[in-house]
This record gives structure tokens, sequence and C-alpha cells, in this order.
């Protein structure tokens, strides 16, 4: 179905203006979410906190949302609640991260005061939100305001003021969309980090253009161009777009540009999606970097285009299908991994790397999860990872907080008996698979897991995106900088400092051992001359260089 069509448009603009919405209308509302969601797909993932290259609430929630449309996609039903059960399904199964975990509650929540609903009026509908909210706050242990819960509480409480004045669904809903919209702006003054960091929380931002997407559907407005600012070059994340190449995408093209004055995203954008897809516009110092994937026949244009527009300093040119076969190549490469028997405990990790996969399989886990940040793998991803394993005691190791949502919501699907051990870290994983023991008690086994974990610090190096200052660090764009334990602990213009700097803040001369885990960006000799370092200053501490293999993050540290 197009969205672009202006016929279509309008008769969906006299549907929703004049009748109760049905099955295949909302169908339409859904969609209409999901493209204003993935057009400023990118906007929400640049606001990150911490200025790191791997802001992925946006992706998640795209992805959360494109599983949820795949669900319904073929779906013929008029039936509103069938309609609405099958987008909870889809979104349940295909939730990604905190914010994809928690906007599945919020369909579920919905669904489940629309199950016998033929059709949507404006009572339902406050209904609706009012219990998605409701069953959103409670799928969180400790629910945080200023966040995607805020929004969505807030925007159920402009529902029931607006149902108090009108019974026009159309009206309510843009009364429900200002509410989302001051929420999120609202959010810095819920959470200070935001405030400190200088952004709005990513997760309701999302929430809010999910929203817009259906507004502006009803009002016939376009849903293809974005209406943001770019995001930093160094937060592009070029790689992601490989993952979802489409048909007839045969080149990658990448220019780095000056334009000749200031640059009009609207158009810019508009020109772009009439040569392809996978368009991604990043800003630095006044230069601009766009990619896009495009046909054979049209590899030229956007770089015909461009000098119109200003001066081109660099143009990169990959053909697709290559990279394609050597990302897949590489996948195919085997992990052996030790058979599990009946009975025994099944370990199963989530690495985001190909090296750290391999220790992972050395230690004794049964099944990997590829992910991390940027790719936060999605419930039905952890659930397919253990489901076929010949045993019904299982062991979920997130490794990523941004995981563990997803990983409890597949244990709640599933009819194995599964503990998830709150790993927030690699470093945190490879110390708990220690403890691991397959003929233990399951719950005994997950108790000392967890117990393991405060042995561990893990510092993480990469490089600012964007200049920010929090807990009293400033950083420039382009620095190098220093999280221990998921706090920014320093910034700095070299990497021997800043390896040497978290060192000093974890204390590392009071442990025993020091491992780097370097990442797919950095040499296996630099880190070896990096370590050499670390042990010219810790010569009493025991160093380990390993290969992780892991994105964005040069190096992943544990001092234990």
């Amino acid at each position: 179905m197009s969205l672009a069509s202006s016929d279509l448009q309008a008769r969906h603009l006299q549907d929703l203006r004049n009748k109760p919405i049905d099955g295949q209308v909302f169908k339409e509302l859904v969609m209409a979410g999901l493209t204003w969601l993935r057009t400023n797909q990118q906007t929400v993932n640049a606001l990150n906190v911490f200025p790191v290259p791997d802001g992925d609430t946006g992706t998640n929630m795209t992805l959360t949302m494109q599983s949820a449309w795949n669900e319904i996609a073929e779906l013929g039903t008029r039936h509103l609640g069938e309609m609405v059960a099958a987008v909870a399904k889809g979104a349940l199964m295909g939730a990604r991260g905190n914010s994809g975990v928690i906007l599945s509650q919020l369909w579920r929540g919905f669904s489940r005061t629309l199950q016998h609903a033929e059709i949507l009026d404006a009572p339902t509908f406050v209904k609706g939100l009012i219990e998605a909210r409701d069953t959103a706050y409670k799928g969180v242990v400790r629910p945080v305001e200023g966040t995607i819960l805020t929004v969505s509480k807030d925007l159920a409480a402009a529902a029931e003021a607006a149902l108090q004045k009108t019974q026009d669904l159309c009206e309510i809903l843009e009364q429900v969309v200002a509410a989302a919209d001051r929420s999120v702006q609202n959010t810095p003054n819920l959470l200070p980090v935001l405030k400190q960091a200088g952004v709005v929380d990513s997760g309701g931002k999302g929430l809010f253009f999910i929203l817009e997407g259906m507004l502006r559907y009803v009002n016939g407005e376009s849903l293809d161009t974005p209406t943001v600012t770019v995001q930093p070059i160094s937060a592009m994340n070029l790689k992601e777009a490989m993952e979802s190449v489409e048909e007839g995408q045969d080149y990658e093209v990448v220019v780095d540009f000056y334009p000749k004055g200031i640059l009009d995203l609207q158009a810019f954008y508009g020109k772009l999606e009439t040569m392809g897809t996978s368009i991604q516009v990043g800003e630095g110092d006044g230069m601009y970097r766009m990619h896009i994937h495009v046909p054979l026949e049209k590899r030229y244009e956007p770089i015909d285009y461009i000098m119109t527009l200003g001066t081109i300093t660099k143009i990169s040119m990959e053909n697709l299908q290559a990279q394609i076969e050597d990302i897949q190549q590489s996948k195919d490469e085997s992990i052996e991994f030790q058979p599990v028997e009946p009975g025994q405990i099944a370990v199963v990790a989530v690495s985001p790397g190909r090296g750290l996969s391999r220790i992972f399989a050395s230690l004794g886990v049964a099944a990997i999860i590829s992910g991390g940040q940027t790719m936060n793998p999605s419930t039905q991803e952890i659930l397919a990872a253990f489901e076929n394993l010949p045993t019904d005691k299982v062991i979920i190791l997130p490794n990523n907080k941004n995981i563990i949502l997803a990983a409890r919501q597949a244990k709640e699907v599933t009819v194995k008996q599964v503990v998830v051990v709150p790993t927030q870290t690699v470093p945190q994983g490879l110390v708990a698979i220690l403890a691991h023991d397959p003929y233990g008690d399951l719950e005994a086994v997950a108790e000392k897991m967890n117990n393991s974990l405060a042995s561990v610090q893990t510092g993480e190096i990469t490089v600012a995106t964007r200049m920010v200052e929090i807990d009293g660090v400033r950083v420039e764009a382009g620095q190098i900088i220093a999280l221990l334990d998921g706090k920014l602990v320093l910034s700095s213009t070299s990497l021997d400092e800043a390896v040497l700097g978290l060192l000093e803040k974890a204390h590392a001369a009071d442990h025993e051992l020091i491992t780097f885990y370097f990442g797919e960006d950095l040499s296996r000799s630099e880190a070896n001359r990096i370590a050499d370092l670390a042990w010219a200053h810790y010569p009493a501490q025991e160093i380990e260089v390993q290969e992780g293999g892991q994105p964005h993050y040069p190096l992943i540290i544990s001092v234990e």
C-alpha cells in the first residue's frame, strides 16, 4: 500500500472524520506510524545521553514496529480487536531494547481493552490508552519518570480530558499528539541526566513520532520527509544500513561536501528519495556527509546533484553485493559449542563481536545471540536461541542493560524454566559464565552467577560524537572518552591517556587481572602496545589481550 497517494490519503481522511475505524483502517494508521518513525529514526538515535556512536533507540523502536506490521501486513480482518491483537503479538516478538519492550507493552495494554471491539470510537480509544499506560508501568520493575513511560502517562491524561469535551476521535488524537510533544519536551526537567546532556528522552520522542505519523496520515500530510536536524557525522551507522539492503540497490555512495550556503534539509532529503534508499545525512564543523543506496544506473546522480549544492571533498562508492558477500562469509565462520544434554543447564549469551563469541563458546555457553549496542536482539531472536536446545533449563546472559527487558520478555513466552541473570556488560557475562555448573540446581547456579557480578568492573573506550558536559566531565566532539561501569569518567585527546586514566579511576592497582578486549577498529599490535603501556604502570597485575571484535568501542576493559 502506498501512503503517498493523494487519492488514498483523501479517502481515508474522509473515513476517519466521518465514521469509526475498523481493522483495515487501523492497519493503515499503524503503517503511517511506522513510516513516520522510520523517517525520523536517525533523529531518535541521535538523542543519546552519552556522546557515544551507538544510539539505537530509534532503530529498536522502528524494528519493533516493523515486526508489528509484518504480523498484520496480510491480515484481512475488519474486526478491530483482532487487528490490534495481531499488532501486539508482532510487537511482543519483535521487541528490541528497553524502548522496544516498553512499546510492545503499550500495544499489549491497548490490545487488552480492544479485544472485543469491532470498531474504534473515541471512548474505546481513550480506554485503550489508559490500559496501555498501566500495562507499561506494571511491566517495569522500577519505573523512571522522564522517559517513554511518562509520555504514555501524559498523553493518556490528555485523552481523558479531551473526551470530556468531544466524541470526535480525530480531535482527541490531535490533543494526544500535542500532549505527547509537550511531555517529551519536559522530560529533561524530570530526568537530570537528560538536562545535562542537552537532549530529550529518545523513547518518548519515538512514541511521539508514531502517534504524530498517524495524525499526519489523517491530515493528508507527507510521511517521507523528516522534520529534523541531522545527526553528527561520527554517529552515522553505515554498517547498520548494510543490514537492510533492498532489491535493486546496487551501489553504496557516500559523499562529503561543504554547501555553498545554508542547506535546505527538507529539499535535500526529498531530492535524494527520488534516487535511492537507506539515506543518512550527518554534519560536523560545517561539512556534511551523505549516505545512500542506489541502483546501478543512478550511481552518479547523488554526486551530480550535490555538486550543484557546494564543494565535494570526498566520494566513496562501493558495490553492495560484494560487501554483502563479504559480510555473509564472515557470519558463516563456525563457532563450536559444547553439546547440551537433557536436564543440564544451558547458558545463552548475547555477544557483540566474533572474538567475544568464541570466548563465550570456549567457556561453555550453549548458544550465542549476536547483539549489543545498535543491534539489540529481539524477543523472538532470544527465544529462538534456546527453544530448540535439548533441555528445559536455561540461563540467559544479556550482557547489556538495554537487552535485559527483552530477555525477560522471552522468559515469559516460553514453557521452559528460564532465569535471566542481569549482566549489563560483557565482562560481567564472562565472570558469570565461570560460575556455571551444568549439573547444578538452576536457581542456585543463577544466584551464584549474580553474586559474581560485583567482582568485575567494566571500562569502555570510544570516541565522542558531540560536545557535552555530564557529571563534571566536559567532552568535545571527536575526543576519546572513557566510561566505567556505564558512567562517563573522563575525556582525552589521547588513547593512551584515556586508558591509563580509566585504570586509575577503576583503582586497578588494587585488583589482580586487567583484560583488554580490542574491537574491530583496533589492530592487535596496537592493543598489545596499550597492554604493554598498562603493564609498565601496573607491573604487579596480570594483563591479558583478547580479540573482541566489537563495533564502536576500540577497547572493552575488564578489571577483576
